[in-house]
């Protein structure tokens, strides 16, 4: 076995300089870290272009859809309210004649918009002007936009949910019997 003026043995000594990482072990590392990169940028591109926006449509679609079968189940009527910053959920009683808000349910309690989201109520083909909060609405004698009703039938509306300043908007349009549908609009393709 060779050794050095020092007596270290060369090969030890050729083993010690190979220790550090290969240009070929850099590559493919950094390959991997790429696709993984690729693969989150695609993966926020499918779920559309603001997940705040989507969130909130979801959230509100999910409910309706939910009330809608409650009316039917119940014999009850519901109402939504919206502002341009939120929407409150109401229930007609019969025997006051006027909407209720339903005190009990927390699903349908006031619920406020994230920062920055607004709201568009299109009935009949014409924008209906909101009110900018519950706090400048008459509350005491509340009349919703929307019902929600007993027979099963439902105000055709389309809401836009929007970010401000940003074209990009979901809408949730609702039928006569109460069919829901989500579209996203003018958001660029990423």
């Amino acid at each position: 076995m060779p050794t050095s003026g020092t007596g270290i043995c060369s090969r030890a000594k050729a083993r010690a300089v190979q220790r550090g990482f290969s240009l070929l072990e850099l590559l493919v590392v950094v390959a991997i870290i790429g696709i993984l990169a690729g693969a989150v940028v695609l993966a926020l591109g499918s779920l559309g272009n603001d997940r705040e926006i989507k969130d909130e449509i979801d959230r509100l679609r999910s409910v309706v859809d939910l009330l809608h079968e409650e009316s039917l189940m119940q014999s009850r009527d519901y109402g939504i309210m919206f502002t341009s910053t939120g929407y409150r959920f109401y229930v007609y009683d019969y025997q006051g004649l006027t909407w209720a808000e339903s005190r009990e349910d927390r699903l349908l309690q006031q619920h406020t918009l994230r920062p920055q989201l607004t709201v568009a109520l299109v009935l009949d083909g014409r924008e209906v002007a909101l009110e900018p909060d519950f706090e400048s609405q008459d509350v005491e004698n509340p009349e919703p936009q929307v019902m929600l009703l007993a027979s099963g039938e439902v105000t055709p509306f389309v809401l836009e949910v929007s970010r401000e300043g940003n074209p990009g908007r979901f809408e949730l349009t609702a039928e006569l019997n109460g069919d829901l549908a989500v579209a996203e609009e003018d958001f660029d393709s990423p």
